[in-house]
């Protein structure tokens, strides 16, 4: 075993220079001014005290960032592992309590294990077969779930804590009398400067700039209002020791929501750091990135982290800021560091209603119009995902939702899997006898054989398949009482027990009319897999072959020559000799 596949960071110091560490700062300075105000933010979705999320930010990128494969994929504190995690633990404990904490952090290793046991065990390529679609659904349900829970900070309004999405909307309405116009300044002001300063300067911090702002405002009103309420001094101090709980009853607990939480972080991971890539011109290692997420979470729980997963924002802006390596990263931890110790004090003059309006924008960027138009407009089975997977976040639990979505997806994946195209094939005879070409007979308007069917299957044979495809032989056979069968297989990329099974099922039934089930150009890695079931060996070796021109020569031999001779189509060079 190589040493960079145990340290993926070897590989990587290799490429840092004078010129790549100069870059790599400058963007690591970006993504630290960018994380401090959404760390504060995506805690205080979590349930969790602010400095949580700045913990998370520190450590997470690190360790993802030395044992991940993209070198431009930045981790740490999500909005929507935020939301997960605070509907996970609230079933449990209080928000804010040492018991929610201790709880959050146990869910964050839970995930991390999943996440590197699903790494070492190489199914990174499970994620390709989950639409990103389901991201995309729940990411837009957890952006309007944000929106409601900050509306009582924004308004002034008391909603009971633990109340569903359609009941604080109720106790909001019903609560309209007592809205508080300066906290709702408060909040609109911090949220109509952040966007503005967005508009005029894309690259500036407006994040931080909008509680700068909303933070001076609040401290103008405030002779002139009641209940402003403050976030509180952040600890000035690096992320101290924790220790998760490993009871058996907590773990036993916690496991399910774990699992939602460890699925989620690693289809947001992929899913970004793949689309980075197609901009960097990298390439991802799946598998890779399932083992970073998973230590860095794991190492995380020890850390005050809780769990965090790849960020869209910060690895675009940390892409566009000219990052060449996963230094940028860890230089962006670095500085935040730096950043936390100087200024923390400052957050005690924060108002909660402020933060409330920064948060608002934030689940705002989460809703991708883009991409949910273009699926409602163009796929029937995409925008079914999309919509069970939001409507589900909404009314139903979080991890339920993601579960609904990834399975809904699965079947919608098997489901065009399970039926193969299978076009019907005939020789054109415009081509050569020894380079016969086959085409579909629905491109071109040409004759076939009347004893002997040629069809191409595009896909594999395995158990979801395998009723179609036996299918579309028993028609041939009982429609057109045709009984000779050659399958053009160079489109068949693995052929299962059962796949193998049906197929000599159907070569026997075929035997019994004094026909035969044929295969040509199958891929020598599909011919030595089946052949270790011993399909070879039962169909028998006289039913392969390697090149048309043979398949067409050995078959014409065992055709009826009485039908032959009174046939007219005559399509190969066989039947005028």
């Amino acid at each position: 075993m190589k040493l960079t596949s145990i340290f993926p960071f070897l590989a990587w110091f290799k490429l840092v220079t004078i010129s790549s560490i100069k870059s790599d700062l400058m963007a690591g300075i970006t993504g630290a001014v960018i994380v401090l105000p959404q760390g504060v933010a995506f805690a205080t979705i979590a349930g969790l005290p602010p400095e949580y999320g700045l913990y998370t930010a520190m450590v997470t990128p690190i360790i993802a960032a030395l044992f991940g494969s993209s070198f431009h994929l930045v981790s740490g504190p999500t909005t929507a592992i935020s939301i997960v995690v605070f509907s996970a633990i609230s079933h449990h404990a209080e928000p804010g309590t040492p018991e929610f904490l201790s709880l959050a952090l146990t869910l964050t290793f839970l995930a991390g294990v999943y996440q590197l046991a699903f790494g070492l065990a190489r199914l990174g390529a499970l994620v390709n077969f989950v639409s990103h679609t389901v991201v995309i659904g729940f990411t837009a349900g957890a952006a309007i779930l944000i929106i409601t829970s900050q509306m009582k900070h924004v308004t002034g309004i008391f909603v009971p804590k633990g109340e569903s999405f359609l009941h604080t909307w109720m106790d909001l309405y019903q609560g309209i009398g007592e809205l508080n116009i300066i906290l709702m300044v408060i909040a609109l002001v911090t949220l109509v400067s952040a966007i503005i300063l967005k508009k005029i300067f894309p690259k500036s911090p407006n994040l931080l700039v909008g509680m700068v702002v909303g933070s001076l405002v609040a401290i103008l009103l405030k002779d002139h209002a009641e209940g402003i309420k403050l976030l509180g001094e952040i600890p000035a101090r690096l992320p101290p020791l924790s220790m998760p709980d490993f009871s058996f009853a907590t773990i036993k607990m916690l496991a399910p929501e774990a699992f939602a939480v460890a699925l989620l972080g690693l289809i947001e991971a992929v899913s970004i750091s793949r689309a980075v890539a197609t901009k960097s011109g990298q390439r991802i290692d799946s598998n890779q990135e399932f083992v970073g997420q998973g230590m860095s979470n794991m190492f995380g729980s020890f850390f005050s982290s809780y769990a965090g997963s790849g960020s869209f924002t910060r690895s675009g802006v940390n892409f566009e800021a000219g990052a060449k390596t996963p230094l940028s990263a860890i230089f962006a931890a670095i500085f935040l560091v730096i950043i936390v110790l100087l200024i923390a004090p400052l957050t005690a003059y924060l108002p909660i209603a402020a933060m409330g309006g920064i948060i608002l924008l934030v689940a705002y960027s989460l809703i991708d119009f883009h991409h949910i138009k273009q699926t409602l407009s163009f796929s029937k089975a995409e925008s079914s995902i999309l919509l069970t997977t939001f409507f589900a976040t909404l009314f139903l639990e979080l991890e339920f939702a993601i579960y609904m979505g990834v399975l809904l997806s699965l079947i919608l994946f098997l489901a065009r899997t399970s039926t193969p195209n299978i076009p019907v094939l005939s020789v054109d005879n415009d081509h050569s006898l020894s380079h016969r070409k086959f085409i579909d007979v629905e491109e071109k308007p040409i004759e076939e054989c009347p004893q002997l069917k040629i069809i191409r299957i595009d896909m594999s044979i395995y158990f979801g398949s395998v009723n179609h495809v036996q299918k579309v032989i028993s028609n041939i056979v009982e429609r057109e009482k045709i009984y000779h069968i050659l399958i053009e297989a160079s489109g068949i990329n693995f052929i299962d027990l059962a796949g193998a099974e049906v197929l000599v099922s159907e070569n026997k039934r075929l035997l019994k009319e004094s026909g035969g089930l044929y295969f040509v150009g199958l891929k020598p890695s599909v011919y030595e897999t089946v052949a270790r079931s011993c399909f070879i060996k039962k169909l028998g070796n006289d039913h392969f072959f390697d090149s048309k021109s043979q398949a067409i020569r050995r078959i014409y031999k065992r055709l009826d020559s009485d039908r032959c001779s009174q046939c007219e189509v005559k399509i190969f060079s066989e039947c005028k000799k």
